[in-house]
């Protein structure tokens, strides 16, 4: 396979319950739910998307001709030792295109891998964390995994539809809009009567990081 990235950059996760963790996040170009141009967004199923995934133009990014060059541009630049390598692939939405071929090469790089998914594409075996975000009007067919991290509130995905699937944590992450701050407040007001839900917060936002 030929692989489409956008950028592939070293930071600290932001989000959820791998925050703080040194990461290489490799982010695929193109989705199934919305097509990145502004013209398009009031009628995708993701509405409030805040990631640039159009085009191969961000640092790093490019077309990759087989598993092995792009597990070598991520190893790059990770840029240190083998000791708690992790590589976060999103997107966009990662799983168009990561394959069995590729988590064969990032994990003979020595890293452990993690994706970040809309949940409707079947990931290939041998992730080792799985965070879903369901956005609403969608078939969810990743059902269990790690991390369900809820983008709060969406009208057609209420908390309640995904409270009782397989996963180790359940986030809530206020929506990013102009009405931002009801939201936030809308959150930890869930999460405090529902505790099974914890909030996670775009840390990276307010530390001034991507």
């Amino acid at each position: 396979m030929i692989y489409a990235v956008k950028e592939i950059f070293k930071t600290l996760q932001g989000e959820g319950a791998q925050m703080g963790r040194a990461a290489v996040f490799c982010r695929f170009s193109g989705c199934n739910l919305w097509s990145g141009r502004e013209q398009d967004r009031s009628a995708s199923a993701c509405t409030f998307c805040d990631t640039d995934f159009v085009g191969m133009d961000g640092t790093g990014g490019g077309r990759f001709p087989d598993a092995d060059a792009l597990a070598a541009a991520i190893e790059a630049a990770w840029a240190g030792s083998r000791d708690r390598r992790y590589v976060v692939l999103t997107g966009g939405e990662p799983l168009l295109q990561v394959d069995d071929a590729l988590v064969a090469a990032l994990h003979t790089h020595g890293f452990e891998i993690g994706v970040e998914t809309n949940g409707t594409q079947l990931p290939p075996a041998g992730l080792d964390w799985v965070c879903v975000s369901p956005k609403a009007d969608t078939e969810l067919l990743v059902t269990t995994g790690d991390e369900l991290k809820l983008v709060y509130p969406q009208e057609k995905a209420l908390p309640e539809r995904f409270a009782d699937l397989a996963f180790n944590h359940f986030f809530l992450q206020p929506m990013d809009t102009s009405e931002a701050n009801a939201n936030l407040v809308a959150a930890i007001q869930y999460c405090t009567d529902n505790p099974r839900w914890r909030l996670s917060l775009q840390a990276h936002k307010m530390i001034g990081i991507r």
